[in-house]
């Protein structure tokens, strides 16, 4: 069998293995593909991996020997699914992979607004510290957990993970899907919910408007969930106190973003998936996929 992988290299940079697949047939690897050249490397294919290349119609068409395409990833939006069905195409993804990954990274992002401790480490490293008068050097505000109330928006495996972590740190947990209102009104915000059409930029300034003053906006999932100059708007202006984000609306982003710059807002690079632990968790399932295809089982089959 015939086998490409169209964007390996975010799931394995070369720290890990892609053996187990190997085992499965002749298997090209290339660390990225642009969109113009999926039809060339798929070629005649029989079994496909993506992250980010979009599978359509019109390149099952062009590549008539795809049988197998498999998600590096548990979103499968970039995969005409009807497209496939028609064809009888199977495709796979890989669920669950990220939770415990994505959850201890949204308390990272959580923790940092509430410590500040990056900030507080340069001014040590810088010196400040060792010019202080007193044994205690406090820059910024500090924020306690306990006793506060966390609303998350997307109470699947991640959200509910997050929630069990919050209940540790000794914070209540309102589901949005239990209580709206409530949860709007919490000392933090959590997203967890996949991005669609009809919630595309529903946190803006209307929703942020609802939100108690002084807030925490974390953002796990999809950039476009947030609408991002108002997100800024509300933390220059002081209406939430800060906000932390690992996603945004087009990655990479764009030196243009409006939360780029802006004090008390967090960005990290779309990494809160990508522990070893995670994405051996890709790799392994991937090639457990196409085995149970092969062998006429449906092991995380979508169609």
């Amino acid at each position: 069998m015939k086998i490409v992988v169209l964007d390996g290299y975010t799931t394995n940079p070369g720290d890990l293995s892609w053996d187990a697949l190997e085992a499965l047939g002749d298997v090209t690897i290339f660390d990225r593909t642009s969109q113009e050249d999926v039809i060339e490397r798929i070629g005649n294919a029989e079994a496909v991996f993506t992250s980010k290349c979009k599978i359509t119609g019109d390149v099952m068409d062009a590549c008539p020997n795809i049988k197998f395409v498999s998600l590096l990833a548990t979103g499968y939006d970039n995969v005409d699914i009807e497209a496939a069905q028609a064809r009888g195409i199977a495709v796979c993804n890989i669920p669950a992979y990220s939770t415990e990954s994505v959850a201890q990274h949204t308390f990272a992002l959580l923790l940092e607004l509430c410590c500040n401790t990056a900030k507080h480490n340069q001014s040590v490293q810088n010196g400040e510290w060792s010019k202080s008068p007193y044994f205690c050097m406090v820059q910024t505000p500090l924020f306690q957990l306990s006793g506060k109330t966390l609303g998350i928006i997307g109470y699947g495996s991640i959200g509910k993970k997050v929630g069990k972590i919050a209940e540790a740190f000794g914070m209540e947990v309102i589901p949005y899907s239990q209580d709206a209102e409530k949860a709007i009104k919490a000392d933090v915000i959590s997203l967890h919910c996949p991005a669609t059409a009809e919630n595309k930029g529903f946190v803006n300034k209307e929703f942020i408007e609802k939100m108690k003053d002084g807030a925490f906006l974390i953002n796990t999932a999809r950039g476009a969930l947030i609408n991002e100059a108002d997100l800024a708007e509300a933390v220059k202006s002081g209406k939430l106190a800060g906000a932390a984000v690992d996603v945004v609306s087009k990655e990479p982003i764009e030196p243009s973003n409006p939360l780029l710059g802006v004090e008390n807002i967090i960005i990290t690079s779309h990494m809160a998936w990508s522990s070893k632990e995670a994405r051996s968790v890709i790799t392994t399932t991937s090639a457990n996929n196409l085995m149970s295809f092969t062998e006429g089982g449906m092991l995380n089959r979508i169609v």
